[in-house]
């Protein structure tokens, strides 16, 4: 013991003495007078002399950061297994609590190459960046005549004389997985039909094509097919006739979904059409998405797709883009230094994807060209002019009419090639719109093809072949960037398709299921994990003949209901309210079911003897964290009784990093001890559980405990009714601002109850100070430690209304009537104020929100930011939309940051040319303001629309109830509404930019900066947004993670002791680096979909990060390897069968399997490996 600590000791010296001579080194070269040449323009000699000195500095870098290392590693090895156990709080004379020192040592060590990523500085500038776009247009929406919004088009007659128009016309029918109807309702009402249809229609005449993209709808199709109709459908994708574009389970919305979901539903697509038609998608379909994120093109390069197609984008640029023949481009990830993200990217030009308006500017005479539009038909055209069936006698005028559209329409764009798509919302469901539409156009296409003087070939096609032949006359290959055509880094958001309607409601629209969308999607990522490895380690012992296989129908139905959730009418709360509690009622069913995957797959894992292992499905081995009563409730957690016997329970930790946490635990005795599973006493706390304001459950108490979580692994603890030392008890205070409310108490928690309000009062860690009023029971400020300044952050809510004309609100639109105002309650709140070792509280109870901010007393991640929980019922509200906003005195200026899907990070400026609502963006997983000192960042557990509209705020719609229709289609308004709990953190850093000898990484990045890297930003308000790419901390990231893939509580079932012994599970056998994150560990399906195979497709991400921000005293281990990683050694006790890159959704190995298993990654990449644990 004396010698691991003499080591110990010795290590950290060395550590020291290595990061203060890389410090001096760098202070050295800083102060070089060759850098401070005016311009950095520098004579000859001076250059070379200064190449070779970064040259040397990076070699010292690299050996220092090695030593570090190595270093950590050993003194990390030293102390794991000797001082693994939090150690225990104690009081101070003063009052408060304080938690000794980690016995255990903790490392930020980051390879300063790692930190050049987010310096940028690579690669050529864009053409056009979606930001600096949005500065230079006037938004001025003038009326542009039969094109609304657009402009008139005019072409000379002889303009295609040297190269004949070459139109291609693309028949689709866009099938909503669920919006008015139900998925299944639709499905036997219509999809099913047009499917059929398909089948025989397209068989009749080999030049008709069709093009499908939801493979949800056709494999239930699929399924109910007979064998010869299979052969046929075969047939028709095989000589081309029809098209699976994107071949996703769904065509996602892309404001809300999370990266995580929408790689999934692309991989079950993707495997579906592999697996049964032995097709791989080559051409991409999005157009119904209420905007676009730039996470899509970037996936969809990823899994080998050459090209895709918009439609849903803000008129004033498609006006734009189309003037200056920009609607083709390569689009490219902001942070891409390479161009290997780089896509093709087709934008439809106008208002819709209805035929009115596909075929040219004109809607009125587009709409005569629409067959199913004939007369004595269901619709008609709105513009008084019916289509005419084509015959001999008119041909030669129809064709000329429609081929005036398709010369116009090619005007706005580069090339000519043209693409016009036919077809609407479930299109051609009967034999007779087929022949319509099929046979009209046939005769108008044999015309225009017969006449050499017009110069025209127009045909059937898919979307691939409108891209082939782009390609081909452009003479390159699909993929590569076409001469002459431009690239576009950024996204397009927020939509808007007339006026001032911006659809940006929709970004907060039904929280609840936004929030349990999440909840199911953190279960799936847990339970694929935990049941790959545990069928790998069954595999590996021989008993996977007595593990439950038939789990694997239930993780693959999960992933279908998950993957439908994301469909862009579900995610985003705009479908009807009896399809809301449809897919409500699929997401539970699916969480339900992977909690029972979790437990079989832990209750494997932890058992010391694997021989031993028997399945129940009657009796469950571990019993669940919680249950939810109805697909619309919230979850209560399992209480867990204690009696003379100890209970177990084992802790799930989704994470691939180590973590402390407080986990939570309900117990229904006063009197709990909780040991590790070696018998040490872990740290706890005992509080009130409590069911109102003032209303403590009888007989229910929470024990937090602090315990040390294995990365992806599994912790046994015990759980003991003990008479003896009691646990350490929070002391609560209750101010009732002068409300006369009786109070319900517990004898043994300490309650203090105050009749009036409080003074302003403060919470704090050995990390941070947060400070509240005394009235509201609202934050105030927040200072960190170490620092005497504190920084102002406010919080408030607020109500915006809806507009009092024409027309309001509703489940897509924000049209507010103004700013909003304060929410005004009808009573004072009652605020609580918990005080306790391991954490401190203070929640505030109004009519409408209860919010709670938290602190917890924790090194390490979890004590590093503020927990802020709103659970919100508005359901008495008439047109009224809650948000929250946080005022900073952080000089932000106009920029803003939010993030896209989870995956990057988006800068945004409030355009004070644009109404109030333009200016509201989607956040996923969070946002950020930021100026030269500090920056706050406030994540989120769901999707929710964010902004900040004035410097230094950043504000949180909650939730939205809205008593009427939006005219889109739904008919309905949102009054739905639901108890919902939207759960943030929120976290303040210090930019160490902000002082120039704050250390290490400022000192990098300063000298990167001043040795001419053109990307270095200095962070101050005016250039912040110098270059439209920013990146979260790797703090950021782990508190992120934290918040979204909570540790899963699992009590044993049985309440007597186990007779075989229980051993924590630690499944990796090496520290992942921590800009790496195991994005999901999927086994791949048999032969038989719904039995496993040996092969699990391994995704990972590695982050890009910023570390421009302070790492001091940060309490957590973390080091980065530059993108290396050995995946032979990862996994305990199993070995690498075999590895193949592939493309991201498996459909193409990327080169022959590798003869290492260490891989790299670049930062910001996924990568898909297909392996096989033995």
């Amino acid at each position: 013991m004396k010698l691991k600590k003499q080591v110990t000791v010795c290590g950290a010296a060395i550590f020291c003495v290595a990061v203060f001579s890389l410090y001096l080194m760098l202070d050295r070269v800083q102060h070089d007078p060759t850098r401070h040449q005016s311009g950095g323009n520098f004579p000859r000699s001076q250059i070379s002399v200064l190449q070779n000195r970064i040259e040397q500095l990076e070699q010292l870098l690299e050996e220092n950061h090695e030593i570090i290392s190595h270093i950590k590693d050993s003194v990390l090895e030293l102390t794991a297994h000797t001082e693994g156990q939090p150690a225990l709080p104690h009081h101070t004379p003063n009052g408060s609590w304080v938690l000794p020192p980690e016995s255990r040592p903790s490392f930020l060590s980051v390879s300063p190459q790692d930190c050049q990523f987010a310096l940028g500085g690579k690669g050529q500038s864009p053409d056009l960046q979606m930001m600096a776009v949005y500065s230079l247009l006037p938004f001025d929406n003038q009326d542009g005549g039969v094109w609304k919004q657009g402009f008139d088009i005019t072409y000379e007659p002889n303009e295609w004389d040297m190269e004949p128009l070459q139109v291609f016309v693309v028949p689709h029918s866009h099938n909503d997985p669920g919006w008015i109807k139900t998925f299944d309702k639709y499905y036997y009402d219509q999809t099913q039909h047009i499917l059929n249809s398909m089948v025989l229609k397209m068989q009749e005449d080999p030049r008709r094509r069709f093009i499908w993209s939801e493979i949800s709808f056709f494999s239930k199709w699929w399924d109910n097919i007979s064998a010869q109709k299979r052969a046929a459908v075969r047939r028709l994708v095989g000589n081309g006739q029809l098209e699976m574009v994107t071949g996703g389970w769904v065509m996602p919305d892309e404001a809300n979904s999370h990266y995580f979901a929408m790689i999934d539903q692309l991989i079950e697509g993707h495997q579906w059409l592999e697996k049964n038609i032995g097709v791989t998608p080559r051409s991409g379909w999005a157009v119904d998405p209420f905007g676009y994120s730039s996470t899509m093109p970037y996936l969809l390069k990823r899994s080998n797709l050459t090209g895709m197609l918009i439609q849903r984008v803000h008129y004033a640029i498609k006006k734009h883009f189309a003037a200056t023949q920009n609607l083709e481009f390569m689009w490219r990830q902001t942070w891409d230094p390479d161009a290997s993200t780089d896509i093709f990217c087709h934008m439809m030009p106008f208002y819709s994807y209805d035929v009115p308006h596909t075929c040219g500017p004109d809607p009125k005479i587009c709409c005569q060209f629409d067959f199913k539009r004939l007369p004595g038909g269901r619709i008609n055209c709105p513009w008084k002019v019916p289509p005419r069936a084509i015959t001999d006698a008119n041909v030669a005028e129809r064709a000329q009419l429609l081929l005036d559209q398709y010369r116009k329409k090619s005007k706005l764009y580069r090339s000519k090639v043209l693409l016009v798509p036919l077809g609407d919302d479930f299109r051609y469901d009967k034999p007779q719109e087929w022949d319509a539409q099929f046979l009209n156009y046939q005769r108008i296409f044999d015309f225009l093809n017969s006449q050499p003087n017009l110069h025209v070939q127009a045909q059937f096609g898919t979307l691939s072949d409108y891209f082939d032949a782009l390609y081909k006359k452009v003479g390159i290959v699909p993929g590569m960037r076409p001469p002459g055509f431009p690239v576009l880094t950024g996204d397009f958001f927020s939509y808007a398709d007339r006026e001032d309607h911006y659809w940006t409601g929709y970004f907060t629209s039904r929280p609840f299921y936004k929030s349990l969308d999440r909840v199911l999607e953190a279960h799936l990522r847990g339970a694929e994990i935990l049941f790959s490895l545990a069928l790998a380690h069954a595999r590996h012992t021989g008993t996977d003949g007595r593990y439950p296989l038939s789990d694997y129908a239930l993780l693959s139905n999960a992933r279908r209901n998950l993957g439908l959730f994301q469909h862009h009418d579900a995610i985003t709360g705009t479908a009807k309210e009896a399809v809301a509690v449809d897919y409500g009622s699929r997401l539970l069913h699916s969480l339900t079911n992977l909690k029972r995957v979790i437990i079989n797959a832990a209750h494997y894992l932890v058992l010391g003897d694997k021989n031993t292992y028997h399945h129940d499905p009657a009796a469950p081995f571990l019993g669940m964290d919680d249950m939810r009563a109805s697909q619309d409730s919230l979850p209560e957690k399992t209480v867990v009784k204690l009696g003379t016997l100890p209970r177990f329970l084992v802790v799930f930790n989704p994470l691939e990093q180590e973590r402390l946490s407080v986990v939570p635990v309900l117990v229904d005795s006063l009197h709990t001890r909780v040991l590790s599973e070696e018998g040490q006493p872990l740290p706890c706390q005992l509080s009130a559980h409590w069911g109102s304001a003032t209303d403590v459950v009888p007989d229910v108490y929470q024990v937090s405990v602090l315990a040390r979580l294995p990365a992806l692994g599994l912790r046994v603890l015990q759980l003991h009714e003990s008479f003896g030392r009691p646990t350490l008890a929070s002391s609560v205070r209750l101010y009732l601002h002068g409300r006369d409310l009786p109070v319900h108490q517990q004898e043994a928690i300490p309650l203090h109850v105050f009749p009036a309000a409080a003074n302003d009062f403060c919470l704090e860690n050995q990390h941070l100070r947060a400070c509240f009023s005394g009235h509201s029971g609202l934050l105030q400020n927040i200072r960190r430690a170490g620092e005497e300044q504190e920084q102002r952050v406010s919080s408030e809510f607020l109500v915006y209304g809806t507009r009092t004309s024409k027309d309001k609100s509703g489940a897509y639109l924000f049209l507010p009537d103004g700013e909003a105002k304060p929410y005004v309650p009808k009573d004072p709140p009652v605020v609580r104020v918990t005080e306790g070792p391991l954490f401190s509280e203070v929640v505030s109870y109004y009519q409408h929100v209860q919010i709670m901010v938290r602190l917890y007393n924790v090194p390490g991640v979890e004590g590093l930011s503020l927990e802020v929980t709103c659970l919100v019922d508005i359901r008495d509200h008439i047109n009224k939309e809650l948000a929250l906003r946080f005022s900073t005195d952080i000089e932000s200026d106009d920029t803003f940051f939010t993030d896209l899907n989870g995956f990057q990070i988006q800068p945004r400026r409030y355009q004070r040319k644009l109404p109030l609502q333009a200016n509201f963006y989607p956040m996923p997983t969070m946002a950020y303001i930021q100026d030269a000192r500090s920056r706050l960042t406030l994540h989120t557990a769901q999707a929710l629309g964010v902004s900040s509209l004035a410097s230094g705020q950043l504000e949180v719609v909650l939730d939205r109830r809205l008593m009427q229709d939006d005219n889109r289609g739904l008919g309905q308004g949102l009054k739905d509404n639901k108890r919902t709990c939207n759960r943030f953190r929120l976290l303040l850093e210090r930019r160490s930019t902000a002082n120039k000898s704050s250390g290490f990484f400022s000192k990098l990045a300063s000298m990167f900066k001043a040795l001419g890297f053109p990307g270095a930003r200095t962070g101050s308000p005016e250039v912040q947004d110098e270059r439209p790419v920013s990146f979260p901390s790797l703090l950021s990231h782990l508190t992120s993670m934290h918040l979204n893939a909570e540790a899963l509580v699992l009590p044993m079932a049985q309440e007597k002791l186990p007779p075989l012994a229980l051993r924590s599970f630690l499944p990796l056998s090496t520290t992942l680096p921590c800009d790496f994150h195991i994005l999901n560990l999927r086994t791949l399906q048999a032969e038989d979909d719904s039995l496993p195979s040996a092969e699990a497709a391994l995704i990972l991400h590695r982050k890009g990060f910023d570390c421009s921000l302070e790492a001091k005293n940060l309490g957590f281990n973390c080091t980065t390897s530059q993108g290396r990683l050995a995946l032979g050694s990862l996994f305990q006790g199993l070995e690498l069968g075999s590895l193949q890159p592939t493309s991201l959704t498996l459909m193409y190995p990327l080169g022959a399997a590798p003869n290492s298993t260490s891989i790299h990654l670049d930062p910001m990449e996924i990568a898909t490996f297909r392996i096989r644990l033995v």
